[in-house]
């Protein structure tokens, strides 16, 4: 399963990204706790250079809570204000303006001494498709202004929203990277639907599930399907035929595997967290 998928206003949203940073103070950037680095475009680095910058892990109660941790200390380490975050239920929302002002304090302050009168700040509200950035704005401007959806490539342009007295919000369409040179990361996004579902085989998609799970969290695997121990050793292709005629689809895998992801992506299985803070730690060190 190859995935890749630029569609061309992705490219005109990466120029506009370019030539608007130069108006905003800091930018938000939001990412999927359950997967902070491959839900992360690389090109952004390049983009947002030395601005200040939040790292929001936003579904984190989809997330596994000890590797949410374990990820807000990799991202200060990096150097980037990071904050756990629920955009659905409005959890860590207020947060953002405290950290916002603690960022920028030092440019605050200076430009309180020059006798400044004091502005909102401007962020930029940046992100893949389908991490919770116009669920975000909606909660941070209080109001339905940004588009909403569960399906990738819902924001198509640029807007400005207000949040109280501190914020005047840049909303940007999701980014994705020209190629996915690690076909894992490509994987990792569709399991969670940061790529549109046409694009891909729901059996592979399942077959990739069931072997994370396997992996790492039998356990909720085990529960969820009831699968006995000795199931649970079963090849992945095995599991996936299993848990099809167990659910009542008889031999309609389509359906077996289209009904295990929506339930991975639910979090029907409990938490769960695909990249592993010990898989990067090397590297960015």
């Amino acid at each position: 399963m190859t995935i890749q998928w630029f569609p061309g206003h992705m490219a005109k949203a990466r120029r506009e990204v370019a030539e608007k940073l130069k108006l905003v103070d800091l930018v938000l950037e939001i990412v999927d706790a359950r997967l902070p680095i491959s839900s992360r475009n690389p090109m952004l680095d390049n983009l947002i250079q030395q601005k200040p910058r939040i790292v929001l892990l936003n579904k984190a109660d989809l997330a596994d809570p000890v590797q949410t941790n374990l990820w807000q200390a990799y991202f200060k380490k990096q150097g980037h204000a990071c904050l756990n975050i629920n955009a659905n239920q409005g959890k860590g929302i207020k947060l953002i303006s405290t950290a916002a002002k603690e960022l920028l304090a030092e440019k605050i302050e200076r430009q309180r001494l020059k006798g400044m009168k004091p502005r909102p700040l401007r962020a930029m509200c940046i992100g893949i498709p389908n991490v919770g950035k116009s669920t975000l704005l909606n909660r941070l401007a209080n109001k339905n202004m940004a588009r909403t959806g569960n399906t990738p490539g819902v924001t198509k342009g640029q807007q400005w929203l207000k949040s109280g007295k501190d914020f005047e919000l840049l909303d940007t369409p999701g980014i994705l990277w020209p190629k996915f040179e690690d076909q894992i990361i490509g994987k990792k996004l569709a399991l969670t639907g940061a790529i549109k579902d046409t694009l891909l085989h729901m059996d592979d998609l399942a077959l990739f599930g069931i072997e994370f799970f396997k992996e790492f969290y039998p356990e909720q695997l085990a529960n969820r399907y009831g699968l006995s121990e000795e199931e649970l050793g079963f090849s992945t292709v095995e599991i996936l035929l299993l848990i099809t005629k167990k659910r009542g689809f008889q031999d309609d895998f389509e359906r077996g595997s289209q009904m295990i992801v929506q339930e991975i992506r639910d979090g029907r299985l409990g938490q769960y967290t695909l990249d592993h803070v010990s898989d990067y730690q090397e590297e960015s060190e």
